[in-house]
């Protein structure tokens, strides 16, 4: 896209640059005004598929298969508990890059316009996956499945959202709750990945039956789910704002 002038931006809502305080009236005509987004500000730097955050991101879209195989060698195939905790181990190592690759391409000024589309991929790629394997094997069951419902639903729905609106060539930036909400689901994730093993480990520890480690998961399912949902409508509202203008 022309970062000068094919690019469409999202400001806060009550900002403008005609003042601190903001009125509906002092906007460019044809922008919309959206509180919780950022503004995109930089142009990126050309696609570098090489470069060590965009290596970091294919690593986490690899990491995919490897912690669904071993979910799904253990639950389903009756494998034993140590693959659980080698699902968990790449897990981690996974969800780990989503932080370097953008604080290397921040570093490096390797931002560019694929590693920004690839990124929200990867992790959608990681998280979803990761739901579908514990709905399956009943790690998540019961109404805890709402949560991961909608999880699922909200990305596909913002996926197709920034699709439509790519072809209008409007960008969409990532605002800073999107970013925590991706945290918490992947911290959820984690928690849930461990479940029984983790749940027995505790149990030897206090000598007693106990789900903590599930349960905490489940908790943060939740949270995440609520985040999600609000950072799902805040998106849905920036491109009907859009459409409508």
């Amino acid at each position: 896209m022309d970062g000068k002038a094919n690019v469409e931006k999202f400001a806060a809502s009550d900002k403008t640059s005609c003042g601190n305080q903001v009125r509906g009236c002092c906007a460019p005509r044809g922008a919309a005004i959206v509180r919780p987004m950022d503004v995109i500000t930089s142009r990126p730097g050309p696609a570098r598929p090489l470069a060590l955050p965009n290596l970091l991101t294919y690593a986490r879209i690899a990491a995919v298969p490897a912690v669904v195989a071993c979910m799904y060698w253990q639950a389903i195939l009756q494998g034993g508990v140590w693959l659980r905790w080698v699902a968990l181990a790449i897990f981690i190592s996974a969800a780990i890059t989503d932080f370097f690759d953008g604080y290397f391409a921040r570093m490096w000024s390797q931002q560019s316009t694929f590693g920004r589309m690839l990124d929200p991929i990867a992790d959608k790629l990681l998280v979803s996956s990761c739901l579908l394997m514990l709905a399956a094997d009943g790690t998540i069951k019961g109404w805890s499945l709402w949560a991961a419902i909608v999880i699922l639903c909200r990305e596909i729905l913002v996926s197709g959202l920034r699709e439509y609106l790519a072809e209008l060539r409007v960008s969409v930036p990532v605002s800073r709750l999107a970013k925590w909400k991706t945290t918490w689901q992947l911290i959820a994730v984690g928690f849930l990945i461990a479940g029984d093993a983790g749940d027995k480990a505790f149990s030897e520890l206090f000598n007693r039956e106990t789900l903590v480690i599930t349960n905490v998961g489940l908790a943060l399912l939740w949270l995440s789910a609520l985040v999600t949902l609000y950072t799902g409508w805040d998106y849905m509202r920036a491109g009907v704002r859009h459409m409508i203008d």
